[in-house]
């Protein structure tokens, strides 16, 4: 789960760079792709410890590199707000996303987390921020599409599996617009590793109060996706999202929205064997094509 909304100086018919395509591979793909891998990760590690251990390693190393390019510290203010916005989006987002994959399909659980732009625009209304015409049809369409896809066959089989990711998705919108209007983290990388450190931290804390328990020795698929989630998950994809948004329209660098909901699923049906209905691609569809207007109308 990402999203911000930018802006951007570059032309739109600007020719993009091998930088800018490999990005774009990596937002896609990489992003894409983690999905499953939690999936795979939860073998060994239950959804709060498997995020948990992630973002700290993952903001640790991100935090030491900005201090060894001599970034300050955060402040005291800065980290107070980090702690606030990693437990929304962090601890409820991604935390709530691992335990929705315990009993739903990857696939299926990033197919609703496609919904978050619309609701990032919706919890906008209390700022005062109101959506256009065309922004407006996205959220309809796209919510239409949601309402689709808890009637799916996925979704009737998991109650808990369904509010998990609803609670994931809500707190990951209020913490995005709280960063944005009322919390601003620290400039830059030592602002997102803080968030991941403060988010980490507040995950264990879940963990260890609904008493998880790893399995030790954890099987080698379990380490090798956990590893994957911190270097590629959290620090590649993550750096290359930031070159997008710097060099790319702010349109592409939120294409990931659409995209990665396709590539999750066929990675799941194709690699993990879920299985997703013709029903259950239509409503992906519609959510899809909401996100398409959303995308569209903030470009």
């Amino acid at each position: 789960m990402s999203t911000t909304t930018v802006t951007s100086a570059r032309p739109a018919g600007a020719t993009f760079s091998p930088l800018i395509l490999a990005c774009l591979a990596a937002t896609w793909l990489v992003w894409g792709s983690t999905y499953l891998v939690i999936k795979y990760a939860l073998l060994s590690f239950p959804p709060y410890f498997q995020m948990g251990t992630r973002f700290l390693v993952a903001g640790g190393v991100l935090l030491a590199w900005t201090r060894w390019r001599g970034t300050p510290m955060p402040s005291a203010k800065q980290w107070r707000n980090a702690l606030i916005v990693g437990t929304l989006m962090l601890g409820g987002g991604m935390g709530g996303t691992a335990v929705a994959e315990v009993s739903v399909g990857s696939g299926l659980v990033v197919a609703f987390i496609a919904v978050v732009p619309m609701m990032i625009a919706l919890v906008n209304l209390v700022f005062g921020i109101r959506p256009g015409k065309l922004e407006l049809a996205g959220i309809a369409v796209g919510l239409v599409g949601v309402l689709m896809l808890t009637q799916g066959a996925g979704f009737q089989s998991s109650t808990a599996g369904l509010i998990a990711i609803t609670v994931a998705c809500v707190t990951w919108s209020i913490g995005s617009v709280l960063s944005q209007h009322r919390l601003p983290l620290a400039p830059g990388a030592s602002g997102f590793a803080s968030e991941m450190i403060c988010g980490g931290a507040v995950l264990l804390l879940l963990s260890l109060l609904t008493g998880e328990q790893p399995q030790w020795p954890p099987q080698p698929v379990a380490i090798a996706a956990w590893a994957y989630l911190v270097v590629f998950g959290s620090l590649i994809a993550f750096n290359a999202y930031m070159v997008l948004l710097a060099q790319a329209p702010a349109g592409l660098a939120s294409s990931y929205t659409f995209v990665n909901p396709v590539i999750a699923m066929l990675l799941g049906v194709a690699i993990g064997g879920e299985t997703v209905t013709g029903f259950e691609w239509s409503a992906v569809a519609v959510v899809l094509a909401g996100v398409v207007l959303l995308v569209g109308a903030r470009r």
